[in-house]
């Protein structure tokens, strides 16, 4: 029979892991923090369950500095990150603020042929205790490297395997993406195109798996790379396509400005759907139907899931993928007759 973890503890009693680390280490401040039925909850599955931490462990969690370092490949502070970024971190804070664990931005790494590397000359990841990595595209011979190293961390956003299985918090893409196609199927539309790279990153290759699923292998795939909106919303109408699938937020705002601008009406001639609509949009006028990206829930449970590895080691399970949320907006209708 396997250990029971925290994880499995936090999973009976229906709470977070980091609400059973507080409750384990009975933290100064647990009982303000914890509604004391929530707290008893924690301590009767333990009871019942029987669970014992790993002496080992506890000691090295001890031993610990309750540091995070924190590493982005790209720069999260400009204007033009910050509506992509700034969940992900409110996220990362929170759950370490709960842990009662400081946080590291490590931001002396160099920038290589336009990208940082985390492994350098001057390297200080071992400053921390282990390590959160933001970035929409995280080189595979670094991941492999952390992986090799046995370094504690955990990559936000789906991961392939590096040398191994990569520790990580994606958002399920596929699935909200066939969901996306499967709702305007229900609406009537047959005349399918994904609008994007669709592949590459694993969050692309992820929608366009599940767009391929959705409309059952068929559809079209027009790629936004040296086009202007204008042309691909003249491909798309060329085409006799009634839904574009979006892959990312700022291309979908793009096609349906220029679909105004010529007359084109959004949703009656061409439905716009996205598959990544922000929290808080600056385009007002643009209600956009798509998904919204769990993005702070991701932040919060890769520093769950960094605290289970330094805690539990490899019982833990490496990779979480969370649901996504529908959007209703005003851009996905049903086709006009004489076009569907």
């Amino acid at each position: 029979m396997s250990r029971i973890t925290q994880r499995d503890i936090a999973r009976l009693a229906g709470v977070s892991q980091a609400v059973v680390s507080l409750v384990l280490n009975k933290r100064t401040d647990a009982t303000t923090r914890i509604a004391p039925e929530t707290r008893q909850r924690v301590l009767d599955v333990i009871k019942e369950t029987g669970y014992a931490a790993d002496p080992v462990a506890r000691r090295m969690v001890r031993q610990h500095n309750q540091i995070i370092g924190v590493f982005t490949y790209e720069s999260v502070f400009p204007s033009t990150s910050a509506d992509f970024y700034y969940p992900f971190l409110r996220g990362i804070e929170e759950c370490a603020e709960q842990l009662r664990c400081d946080l590291l931005l490590f931001t002396s790494a160099p920038v290589i042929d336009g990208r940082r590397k985390v492994f350098h000359e001057n390297n200080r990841l071992r400053i921390a205790d282990g390590c959160i990595l933001l970035g929409r595209d995280i080189p595979d011979d670094e991941l492999a490297r952390l992986n090799r190293e046995s370094y504690p961390f955990v990559a936000v956003g789906r991961r392939d395997d590096a040398g191994g299985p990569v520790p990580c918090v994606g958002a399920d893409y596929a699935a909200a993406t066939q969901k996306l196609v499967e709702r305007a199927r229900e609406l009537g539309h047959r005349e399918f195109a994904y609008v994007g790279a669709g592949e590459g990153a694993e969050s692309a290759d992820d929608r366009m798996n599940g767009f391929r699923a959705g409309t059952l292998g068929g559809g079209r795939h027009e790629r936004t790379a040296g086009r202007s909106p204008g042309e691909t919303l003249d491909a798309l109408l060329a085409a006799g396509v009634t839904v574009a699938v979006v892959e990312g937020y700022a291309d979908g705002v793009a096609l349906i400005r220029a679909a105004r601008e010529r007359g084109v009406d959004v949703p009656g001639d061409l439905s716009v759907v996205v598959t990544g609509v922000p929290a808080e949009s600056a385009d007002t006028d643009i209600a956009s139907t798509g998904f919204r990206i769990p993005r702070r829930e991701m932040g919060w449970q890769s520093v769950e899931l960094l605290a289970a590895l330094l805690e539990d080691g490899p019982t833990t399970t490496l990779q979480r993928l969370l649901p996504c949320h529908f959007v209703e907006g005003q851009t996905l209708g049903e086709p006009r007759k004489d076009r569907s």
